[in-house]
């Protein structure tokens, strides 16, 4: 079969819309016929409705995922100086935001099992000017979250978690069943296109529990204002859209469906890779469920990863490389005080790890062309 025709896909957008695409243009058209484009009924609706989905008390949204973690961290009054620990195996924004705010990242290393932040290292890095804890549900399955709220409760940390890439990740680890981004004090998420729960342009949202914090996070996102024209301290212009919100309300309908898929499609993976020796399936803790924003295996250290990504792209099999540069390494943090810990598994990991493809539309038949080319490749390897 032609590869073209499979018409395979990081993420595939365009089949997922045109499920919905009824519901999503008349909720469009709605929203342009009323011109109520700015916090208007569809933002509070998709609020109330996150935060029933979520079992928090509140759901503050925002411009983006990077806008709510620095909303969450100037509204529990971190200052400059104060230490905030993060891991470096994840996306920019999560240490960009302490860096902008004058905090100072401290990186520590990650589990190359679960690929998220090590509870371990974690403690070691502790000291008496640690303030938060930002633990990222990478790839979308939950952090140690037991260990972390414990570590927090002894050393009397805040802790944020972003949550941008396990929206909707049950956490089994307490005597009721949560929901990832509503345990530490504030939970930080993404309504980016490409996430388990995304709009059509940028979005982000805070969830907390806390009655206060939130009060606070409203006020911040909208330029500190208690009401109009009265700015009792310093915030940013940082909302969602009536549009997005919209859609947002429609794909929330959705989401637990959505997940559904990506899990049937992970286990097919994992059926298929399981005993491939040149290659590691994602390791899954019992602690919670997967909900796979991204399907990511560890290579062998005899396989060059180019050359395989250089392979499947010859066949029109898309993959990527999560993330190639671990924040600690990045140019941005030449100039800014920080303090790195040992990463010998973030570093390791950013030479051995590769996403396929993953998404909500992804079909067997393009699965098994995936699989397929990926065992000739290290077939030919022996």
């Amino acid at each position: 079969m032609s590869e073209n025709k499979l018409n395979i896909q990081m993420v595939d957008l365009k089949s997922q819309y045109l499920k919905i695409k009824s519901q999503v243009d008349l909720a469009i058209s709605e929203v342009i016929n009323s011109t109520q484009f700015i916090n208007g009924s569809h933002v509070k609706g998709f609020q109330s409705e996150l935060a029933d989905y979520m079992g928090v008390k509140h759901v503050i949204t925002c411009g983006n995922g990077t806008d709510a973690l620095q909303i969450a961290m100037m509204g529990l009054g971190l200052k400059p100086g104060d230490e905030v620990i993060t891991p470096s195996f994840t996306y920019i924004a999560t240490t960009e935001v302490i860096a902008l705010l004058g905090l100072k990242p401290v990186f520590v290393d990650c589990d190359p099992k679960t690929f998220n932040i090590s509870v371990n290292e974690i403690e070691k890095a502790i000291t008496n000017k640690t303030k938060a804890i930002v633990p990222v549900h990478l790839f979308g399955q939950s952090s140690n979250m037991n260990s972390i709220m414990d570590l927090a409760k002894k050393y009397k940390l805040f802790v944020i978690e972003d949550n941008a890439q396990a929206i909707g990740c049950d956490y089994y680890g307490f005597s009721e069943t949560q929901k990832t981004g509503t345990i530490g004090d504030v939970g930080c998420t993404s309504f980016f296109p490409s996430k388990n729960l995304g709009c059509y342009g940028d979005g982000g949202a805070l969830m907390t529990n806390n009655d206060d914090l939130a009060e606070k996070f409203k006020m911040i996102a909208n330029h500190g204002q208690s009401k109009k024209y009265y700015h009792d301290r310093v915030g940013c212009n940082s909302r969602l859209d009536n549009l997005q919100a919209a859609v947002l309300r429609i794909k929330l309908k959705e989401l637990d469906n959505y997940i559904k898929s990506r899990m049937i499609a992970a286990d097919y993976y994992d059926e298929k890779l399981r005993d491939n020796p040149f290659l590691e399936i994602p390791f899954r803790d019992s602690k919670s469920n997967h909900v796979f924003h991204q399907y990511t295996i560890k290579l062998s250290e005899e396989i060059n990863r180019d050359h395989l990504i250089q392979f499947l792209t010859s066949k029109d099999i898309p993959a990527m490389v999560y993330y190639p540069v671990p924040a600690h390494q990045q140019k941005m943090f030449t100039n800014i005080p920080a303090s790195v810990k040992s990463m010998k598994s973030t570093e390791w990991l950013s030479q051995r790890v590769i996403s396929l493809p993953m998404h909500t539309e992804l079909s067997i038949k393009q699965q098994d062309f995936i699989i397929e080319n990926i065992t000739n490749f290290l077939k030919n390897l022996k």
